[in-house]
């Protein structure tokens, strides 16, 4: 049901979540770079590490009932990216899955500016139970285009320095870049995104994200 006009309006960090799913990721990898560095560059040692930190992070996520989904993903992307670097013997590989993500979300959510349907409205769409009328107010899906790009330079951003990192085969520098580009990077982006968000709006004189405006004209 539509919130009445005297809802507060949400902001983008209340809508995407909190900090701790950011800095769960990044613990594994830690792990694994700790594990790497402490056990004399062993490789069984470090995907030992990161393992055994996934699967604490994982269970205290379960038990205390928070995003078990993620959790679980979380636990699976570790355990592949271990079980990658395992079989090439390369322990840069392990980050290998992570760098590819980010290749693919920085294409996906290009792909969706390009398209007009930006992945910032989806998500935020779908926070607010708008469906698809997000979509067809022209100034709201512009606001959210104009924000979703700086998702993509993230990811962009993050290909870079993990590429770099991967081809040099520095092991530690993945693990620490890995924590320096996680949640400091998204609290820049969404409170970025958030800033332009609500600049194109103001501009438009639009009453804000919980009220979606048909178009009156062809956009």
């Amino acid at each position: 049901m539509e919130p009445g006009v005297g809802t507060r309006e949400p902001s983008l960090p209340e809508l995407l979540g909190g900090r701790s799913g950011a800095v769960d990721a990044t613990l594994p990898a830690l792990g694994f770079a700790a594990g790497w560095l402490l056990g004399g560059s062993e490789l069984t040692v470090a995907i030992a590490a990161a393992v055994g930190v996934a699967v604490l992070v994982s269970a205290w996520r379960l038990l205390r009932r928070r995003q078990p989904r993620a959790a679980l993903l979380g636990l699976t992307g570790v355990l592949v990216g271990a079980l990658v670097a395992a079989r090439t013997g390369q322990a840069e590989d392990f980050f290998l899955v992570r760098l590819l993500s980010n290749v693919v979300s920085a294409l996906v959510w290009t792909v969706s500016v390009w398209v007009r349907r930006p992945l910032l409205g989806v998500v935020v769409g779908a926070a607010l139970r708008q469906r698809g009328r997000w979509r067809r107010d022209p100034v709201l899906r512009r606001a959210y285009a104009a924000a979703s790009w700086w998702w993509v330079g993230t990811y962009v951003l993050r290909t870079v320095v993990f590429g770099a990192l991967w081809l040099s085969g520095s092991v530690v520098a993945l693990g620490l870049a890995q924590a320096v580009l996680s949640w400091p990077l998204v609290a820049a982006c969404v409170a970025l995104g958030w800033r332009t968000v609500r600049a194109r709006l103001a501009a438009a004189g639009h009453p804000g994200l919980r009220h979606p405006q048909p178009a009156t004209v062809p956009s």
